[in-house]
């Protein structure tokens, strides 16, 4: 199938939802207009339609492999990452003081969706460097930038991050990676570091790896880790590229899916590195890296749905099987025409829709965070883009997959056969609620950092807005009304959830985080059921001023179905946390 890139509905997202007329104030934005985004997604959309898209299978076949120290990428990769270097794609949301094109959040965001959606396995190479500048953005030197930034906005090199270590998955405080003063400044690096995605390839002339390690004396636990710079080859004074430093690559990973994405064992022995900031202060800054990383993955979550998607509406298109239910016809029917097939296909659209519309919103408010003029825009827009950042990840990940088993499932038994291409998808799907932070270390952050440590102010705040969006609702047409009363029961569920979580305090400290993946996902949902009912709010102008029709009546429907078959699930959820931590807690195994 060829992929198509959703630009329109991208567009009418950010023009809608990402609170663009206040980011269009903005200084840093005030000379760019929505044409300007509109030209830049739809000229990469065409470029991955035509160089990225048609790698993802080939390169799911082949994978990768490492060959005398070497990782070989599958055929394609090297040539296109280069095009994709040579247009600038990477440098799309970075500082113009780097070589970056300074776009907004909110487009960045939607071209690593049109890039993950293209080639996953691909995407995943620029997605790291895009990791590696916010952390040396956030922490590193003025020299650290001058000799490094430029060319990981460029994309000329790539970033990754080193955390895993064999003896500590998600549990940083047991990393023993050692770094050791030497008499220049700099340190030597010693240890191994397992899941390092692009830890070793040839695509870019140099890579430059972001590593956690102690130093001597340093405290037990996260407190005594820092963080490092260590380039795969060494940059002279000049800019110019010196001897291989003494990293290696032990092995790379041979995995369920992202195949052609080489997943490194890496050993650093004695490699020379650079403090990143202050000593045994690098979880921080490294959080800056994980944190745009969540972000990122979420991103991917959304994009493997629209690729299922669009694939599963393809074949659905073309399948003809079975006569119709209703008698209209004797003869066999393309399978669209089943209730069922209707059924799962506008849940992987409305699943995946929305979890766009809400990572879209998410953008606006990073932005604002950063660039709003008063200090009380910034700290509400940061306070709401924190507590949105788990929902996106965790949220958009698990809905990620089951997306892409319906692709599986609209395709019968021909998609359990790899040749069709949707077991790709469902494979490449069952990483993301793994990787930078399971779905239930997600949860832990939303629960512990985002909703008990500020009393719950930030989740209410939350509350609030919607139902403002709620009374707008009611003001409007018949759709809208029955949306604000799916809205209000949701948001309800919430209020109570939140509240109870409170309650818990410290003596139902298991019960709260025994509720953290339900908790998430009703948060996820309520906020992806609000922005689709801002959708159709918007929509419904749209279609009154006779803006694109079709257009307009799908995503009122869209809206419609997310809020009747999906959001209704919110109820579930509380249920589940209110009502459920009993026998949750008293199980025994």
């Amino acid at each position: 199938m060829t992929f198509v890139a959703p630009v329109k509905d991208m567009l009418f997202d950010i023009e809608h939802l990402s609170r663009w007329s206040e980011v269009a104030t903005l200084d840093k934005y005030v000379d760019l207009e929505l044409g300007d985004a509109a030209a830049v997604l739809e000229e990469l959309g065409k470029f991955c339609a035509e160089e990225i898209a048609p790698l993802n299978a080939p390169g799911d076949h082949a994978g990768s492999r490492l060959e005398n120290g070497k990782v070989v990428l599958p055929e394609g990769f090297a040539a296109a990452y280069q095009k994709f270097v040579d247009m600038g794609w990477q440098s799309l949301p970075h500082p113009g003081d780097f070589g970056g094109q300074d776009l907004p959040r909110a487009i960045g965001a939607a071209a690593t969706e049109v890039l993950n959606a293209a080639n996953m396995s691909f995407a995943l190479c620029p997605l790291l460097t895009d990791g590696a500048i916010e952390a040396l953005l956030t922490a590193g030197s003025d020299e650290i930038k001058a000799a490094y930034l430029e060319h990981l906005v460029s994309g000329k090199w790539t970033g990754t991050m080193n955390l895993t270590e064999p003896q500590a998955g998600s549990d940083l405080a047991l990393l023993r990676s050692r770094a050791e003063a030497q008499a220049d400044g700099s340190y030597s690096i010693s240890g191994t570091k397992i899941f390092i995605t692009y830890g070793e390839h040839d695509m870019a002339e140099n890579t430059v790896h972001l590593v956690l390690a102690r130093t001597p004396g340093a405290p037990a636990g996260v407190k005594g880790i820092s963080l490092f710079l260590v380039p795969k080859f060494m940059v002279n004074a000049d800019g110019s590229l010196g001897a291989r430093n003494a990293v290696t690559c032990q092995s790379v990973e041979h995995k369920l899916g992202i195949k052609a994405s080489p997943t490194a064992v890496l050993e650093f022995d004695g490699a020379t590195g650079f403090l990143i900031g202050e000593e045994s202060n690098g979880l921080t800054y490294m959080f800056e890296m994980m944190n745009s990383a969540r972000y990122a993955v979420g991103l991917q979550g959304i994009a493997v749905g629209e690729r299922a998607y669009q694939q599963a509406l393809d074949f659905a298109k073309e399948r003809v099987q079975s006569a119709p239910v209703d008698g209209s016809s004797r003869e066999a029917v393309t399978i669209i025409h089943h209730p069922d097939v209707r059924r799962m296909l506008m849940r992987m659209r409305a699943l995946t829709e929305g979890a766009r519309a809400m990572a879209t919103f998410a953008a606006g408010c990073q932005d604002l965070a950063r660039h709003a003029t008063t200090p009380e825009v910034r700290a509400e827009a940061k306070a709401i883009s924190e507590f949105l950042t788990p929902l996106v990840k965790g949220f958009s990940t698990e809905n990620g997959v089951e997306v892409a088993s319906l692709g599986v499932q609209v395709h019968g038994g021909m998609g359990f056969i790899e040749e069709t291409g949707a077991a790709q998808h469902y494979r490449d799907a069952r990483i993301l609620p793994i990787y930078e932070g399971t779905t239930a270390i997600q949860a832990n952050d939303l629960v512990g950092r985002k909703t008990l440590r500020d009393g719950g102010e930030t989740a209410q705040h939350l509350a609030v807005m919607i139902e403002a969006t709620e009374q707008q609702l009611l003001q409007g047409s018949p759709q809208a009304q029955a949306l604000a009363t799916r809205l209000t029961k949701a948001r309800h569920a919430f209020e109570e959830v939140v509240s109870h979580l409170l309650d818990l305090g410290r003596d139902g400290v298991n019960a709260a985080f025994g509720a953290g993946v339900p908790y998430l996902m009703l948060a996820g949902n309520l906020v992806s059921g609000w922005q689709m009912a801002r959708s159709l709010l918007a929509a419904e102008a749209a279609l009154a001023r006779g803006e694109d029709p079709a257009f307009m009546q799908a995503k009122i429907a869209t809206a419609r179905f997310y809020c009747d078959h999906i959001l209704c699930e919110a109820e579930i959820q509380r249920t589940r946390i209110v009502e459920g931590s009993d026998s949750l807690l008293s199980a025994s195994f």
